[in-house]
């Protein structure tokens, strides 16, 4: 899909960065959609359905993380980038739970941004309709839901993202550090153990005996094997 009818909200109190952001926006051929505040954001998101979010966090009134936690809470996965200030403690584990698909310390350039958005909307764009099987296990990429034995299984953000990177790569040995930085995207995470409690929590809902895995495979001193069949 070429992206001459791809809409970008862009929710940010701050009027010239919102303004700036518009123009670079429609120059790359993108369709802006500016709000100023959380609530008018999340309406337009919800309404206007566009193709990702750049989300400031500080916001007035209705917070950045309120925007991201409410449209994820009514089921809407659209790929949303997270604006923070330099200072803003942006954890890293909060940003996987509102759902964030990469976030941008201000100031940032607008080449930097513009790689970014591409990125993201590459991934999603990628997975629309398709549906990938393993076990007993369907995972249906365009409404990011996940069914076992035709019962929907509920998983979070981070859960899902780790699901989808093995599945994208399946019988690759994986160290901890690769996908550390390619499902969560930040090279400076401080801590490998993320990556073994969420694979622990796959287990526990896609295995058959997750003590003895045949799908989420331990591979001693490196990683993880992610195996299909």
């Amino acid at each position: 899909m070429s992206n001459t009818m791809q809409k970008i909200l862009v929710i940010d109190d701050d009027e010239n960065l919102r303004d700036t952001i518009g123009v670079m926006l429609e120059r790359e051929n993108f369709v802006p959609i500016l709000a100023a505040d959380g609530k008018s954001g999340f309406e337009k998101a919800l309404m206007l359905k566009p193709h990702l979010l750049l989300v400031d966090l500080r916001l007035p009134g209705m917070s950045g993380i309120e925007v991201c936690k409410q449209l994820r809470a009514d089921r809407v996965q659209t790929p949303i980038i997270v604006l923070s200030a330099v200072g803003d403690e942006v954890d890293k584990v909060l940003l996987l739970e509102i759902g964030a698909d990469d976030y941008i310390v201000k100031p940032f350039g607008t080449r930097e941004l513009m790689a970014r958005i591409r990125a993201v909307l590459r991934r999603s764009s990628d997975d629309a309709g398709r549906v990938a099987h393993f076990g007993e296990v369907e995972v249906d990429f365009e409404r990011r839901t996940v069914t076992r034995r035709a019962k929907e299984v509920k998983v979070t953000p981070a859960e899902y993202n780790l699901l989808v990177f093995f599945l994208h790569n399946p019988e690759r040995v994986l160290t901890r550090d690769l996908i550390l930085n390619s499902v969560w995207g930040y090279e400076y995470y401080p801590n490998t153990r993320t990556v073994d409690a969420h694979v622990v929590r796959l287990r526990q809902k896609f295995e058959e005996d997750p003590a003895a895995p045949t799908h989420f495979v331990t591979v001693h001193g490196v990683g993880y094997r992610f195996l299909p069949q």
